[in-house]
């Protein structure tokens, strides 16, 4: 029992110098100049709330700031004590030092600029825009509605807010407005929003997502009407592609309509479709996942007037793009609108999505 309890006495000893070693553990000026991955750096236990932040602004380069973590009217602040290396170690701990003096005798501290660590909203959008950049296979459609929507509605009153500094009723100002009359549009302000917060609470600048649950409850439920896509009766899709077979427009995009319909595929899958994803002996379509909206690879399997349709298109294939459906412009893809203003154009009541909902219908029946 003695060795045992003398075996245990010596673990505790063992423990408390590890621990020691680790929270007396200080920032080096080496390890700032070198230091290249994100985050937050503490200077130990000690410094007075020191810590190196190192962050990536939105045009991709290294910034690098300190700031003072102190509690000020009972909440805890991050203090901007400057950037480095306009700012060195041994200043930035300088800076901490007068502040924790002035703090203690009650005077005003001396470095005391909570706005110059922390971003604005408007440079927390930048940020989070850039980290869903990759996973967004839309061609940039994605990037563009969010910054819309943020342009128009909650950058005008948050964007030059520091992210901290935003509550739940500036969300309720942005969002009030249009809660009744752009339902859709609230919504996706609001997630839009909420992913900016999220994205600050992660990176330690707030504690909480003012544009989180609560707010979504503080508003009156609104009924969102469903639009359907415009769609035909089954029974007229046979007439439609009829009449772009002959309206004399060019062959590829006549051809691109007609594969659209009988695979019911999507315009931006059949428009971005290429040779190497067809296998005519297996009558296949092989789309990879990086082409589809739900990111796994879809199969279509390819009817004989599908096939006859990809062998008239072996005609107009450019070797350099491998594409298809190619346009009459050096083979490039087929541009997002030009199957609708054909459509339109030879009034064709539907949109090229709306062939889906027909398949659909068919196939049910």
């Amino acid at each position: 029992m003695l060795a045992h309890e003398a075996a245990l006495l010596q673990l505790v000893y063992d423990l408390r110098i590890v621990n020691r070693r680790l929270t007396v553990s200080r920032l080096s000026a080496a390890f700032v100049r070198s230091i290249k991955r994100p985050g937050r750096y503490g200077d130990g236990h000690g410094s007075g709330g020191l810590s190196l932040l190192v962050r990536r602004t939105p045009a991709g380069k290294l910034a690098k700031s300190w700031a003072q973590r102190i509690h000020l009217d009972g909440s805890p602040r991050n203090l901007g004590l400057g950037s480095w290396p306009q700012v060195s170690l041994a200043e930035a701990r300088e800076k901490c030092a007068l502040n924790l003096a002035a703090r203690r005798s009650g005077e005003p501290m001396p470095y005391s600029d909570p706005e110059r660590t922390i971003p604005t909203f408007q440079e927390a959008v930048e940020e989070v825009i850039a980290l869903h950049r990759a996973g967004w296979k839309d061609g940039g459609r994605s990037e563009q509605t969010w910054r819309a929507s943020l342009r128009d509605y909650a950058i005008p009153m948050l964007g030059e807010r520091p992210v901290h500094q935003i509550n739940s009723a500036d969300v309720m100002a942005v969002l009030q407005p249009i809660w009744n009359d752009k339902g859709v549009t609230a919504r996706r302000v609001r997630n839009r929003v909420s992913a900016v917060m999220r994205w600050a609470v992660a990176h330690g600048y707030r504690q909480d997502n003012p544009a989180g649950e609560a707010i979504q409850m503080a508003f009156p439920r609104t009924r969102v009407p469903i639009r359907n896509q415009p769609a035909l009766p089954y029974s007229e899709v046979r007439g439609a592609i009829e009449k772009v077979r002959g309206s004399g427009s060019y062959p590829t995009t006549m051809l691109a309509f007609e594969f659209l319909v009988l695979t019911a595929c999507r315009s931006g899958e059949v428009r971005g479709a290429r040779w190497e994803e067809v296998d005519l002996e297996a009558r296949e379509w092989r789309i990879p996942p990086e082409r589809m909206k739900t990111g796994r690879e879809h199969r279509v399997p390819l009817s004989t007037r599908a096939l006859a349709v990809l062998r008239e298109a072996r005609e107009f294939a450019h070797d350099s793009t491998g594409l298809v459906f190619p346009s009459r412009q050096r083979g490039r893809l087929i541009a997002d609108a030009t199957i609708s203003k054909l459509m339109d154009k030879l009034r064709i009541a539907a949109v090229p999505h709306g062939f889906r909902s027909s398949f659909r219908d068919w196939a049910a029946e």
